[in-house]
């Protein structure tokens, strides 16, 4: 993929509370461009990291209110985090705490090389800060509304959350030096931010002029972070922490790290840390910034904002028993499109299951590995005389040859539910086939044997070059497919669908169901 080594991360997630559908869906679509790359280099280093941001004003506030000590409530969430990606069969090869000791002293050799660089100064910061984004604000990024009867509330515009007046002695990076850098790297190719909606807006917010940004606390308010070196008054502003947690994952500060990151995936709430404070310190430190940013939407839950306030936050967990891991990859891949928020609904979870993974791909290849059909249990090879006669068959193979070629830069782009448009209709198209020739009904009719294999062959040949470019989105359904067509698992690489399966081979003995239809009372949440 143009360069040895591959490396992805995924932002780390902050420990307050137990993970939710929104951190799930940054952690999928991650490892889905992962296995893309695996898929497309297979003898390509890659690093993929993720993990925990455990430090901070909130998290002391989070384990106080819950009668523990930090270290015991962040190892427990922490835990939560990384139970739940082993379960979903996550890729990550780095998950990083920042409790950790190898991270602390990534970001202490940091924080000394922007000291060194004369990119920090001693100054007091007087402005708007909201604990629970633990993000510092303009008179511009906040809103009154009603608090409590006859107060007046001061919040954040863009999440709603409070912010507290704050006058304090910090550290000061020199964000505004960087204003030109930043623009010039975003104007270096359009690419860099996408959906382009989003690298606009980063080139809007950088226009409108960048101030100093604060990057400690005293510790005195704030004690549960990482203390600034040489001065125990001060610690570590929790942003600064966090970023340099893709330091941690790159082995920096030693010898033969990687860098710089060929992607980070985020959220959009967190755009302006990675497009903006981040590559303005990286700059400052002398490395590059990233590659690239894939910045994703939000999740809606039965069209209302996601909130603990409204009860109504989601649990991957609980879908994950529901839907299952590769059930719930897909819906969020599918429905979570990046420049837009999603829905998610226990119907429209239940309505697209069913339809696309237990009736377009599952069904399709029952009917076709059904003995009573498939009588000699074989995907037969491709017989060049008779499918100059079969045109519709003819004419699919070549839909189905075309069809890696459509998915990857979908899925490069970070755009999964286009790839999966492309696929689901090569398999309706496929499912119509066979609705057509009735293969149940030629199974039974002597003389109709070259028909009966020129219509098993399409389908299975088009369920093979589907099931390996759906590896990435669902990686479970996608081997059962491929076990039951008997397809190896040196012929499961990228380059294996785009080349034709031409001879004939006997499929897998076992009985694999790829995904069994949702029952109707299992659609509610």
């Amino acid at each position: 993929m143009g360069s040895a080594k591959y490396f992805i991360t995924t932002p780390i997630f902050y420990v307050n509370a137990a993970p939710h559908i929104g951190h799930h869906h940054t952690v999928v679509l991650a490892d889905t461009l992962h296995r893309v790359h695996k898929l497309l280099a297979p003898k390509q280093h890659s690093i993929f990291s993720t993990g925990t941001d455990e430090h901070g004003l909130k998290i002391q506030q989070a384990a106080s209110k819950a009668n523990q000590h930090e270290v015991t409530f962040c190892a427990e969430v922490s835990g939560k985090f990384k139970d739940l990606f082993d379960s979903s069969s996550i890729t990550y090869t780095h998950f990083t705490r920042t409790s950790d000791a190898r991270h602390k002293k990534c970001v202490r050799h940091f924080w000394d090389k922007l000291r060194q660089g004369g990119h920090l100064y001693s100054g007091t910061y007087k402005g708007w800060y909201c604990t629970q984004d633990e993000v510092f604000l303009s008179e511009s990024d906040t809103k009154e509304v009603p608090g409590n009867p006859g107060e007046i509330q001061k919040v954040s515009i863009e999440s709603g959350h409070p912010v507290e007046w704050m006058e304090e002695k910090n550290y000061m990076f020199k964000l505004s030096q960087f204003q030109d850098d930043l623009l010039h790297w975003l104007r270096s190719s359009e690419n860099i931010v996408q959906p382009s909606k989003f690298q606009k807006l980063l080139r809007q917010w950088i226009s409108d002029g960048l101030s100093d940004l604060s990057v400690s606390r005293q510790s005195s308010r704030v004690r549960w972070g990482i203390p600034v070196p040489g001065d125990d008054t001060q610690t570590i502003y929790v942003w600064l922490d966090a970023l340099a947690n893709y330091l941690t994952a790159s082995g920096y500060p030693d010898v033969g790290q990687v860098w710089p990151p060929d992607c980070h995936v985020i959220g959009k709430d967190i755009l302006k840390f990675h497009g903006i404070y981040w590559p303005a310190f990286l700059m400052a430190a002398g490395l590059e910034p990233p590659r690239h940013i894939l910045c994703h939407s939000h999740w809606m839950v039965n069209d209302e904002k996601m909130s603990k306030s409204k009860g109504n936050i989601v649990s991957p967990v609980n879908e994950i028993e529901k839907y299952t891991a590769d059930g719930l990859r897909y819906f969020l891949l599918r429905e979570g499109v990046p420049h837009s928020d999603g829905n998610f609904s226990s119907t429209s979870v239940h309505r697209l299951l069913n339809a696309e993974l237990a009736d377009n791909l599952g069904n399709l290849l029952s009917r076709c590995t059904a003995p009573l059909v498939n009588k000699e249990q074989i995907f037969p090879g491709h017989d060049k005389v008779f499918f100059k006669e079969f045109t519709r068959g003819q004419k699919l193979l070549q839909e189905v040859a075309e069809l890696p070629d459509k998915v990857r830069p979908r899925y490069l782009e970070g755009n999964i539910y286009l790839g999966l448009d492309a696929i689901m209709h090569v398999l309706r198209q496929t499912n119509a086939l066979v609705q057509d020739n009735k293969p149940w009904e030629l199974a039974k009719s002597e003389g109709c044997q070259n028909l009966l294999h020129a219509v098993l062959h399409t389908s299975l040949e088009a369920l093979r070059v589907s099931a390996i470019v759906m590896q990435p989105v669902i990686p479970t359904i996608a081997s059962r497919v491929l076990d039951k067509l008997n397809i190896g698992e040196n012929e499961r690489n990228w380059t294996d669908a785009e080349r034709s399966n031409i001879h004939q081979r006997s499929l897998a003995v076992e009985n694999i169901y790829a995904f069994p239809r949702l029952q109707a009372q299992r659609a509610s949440i």
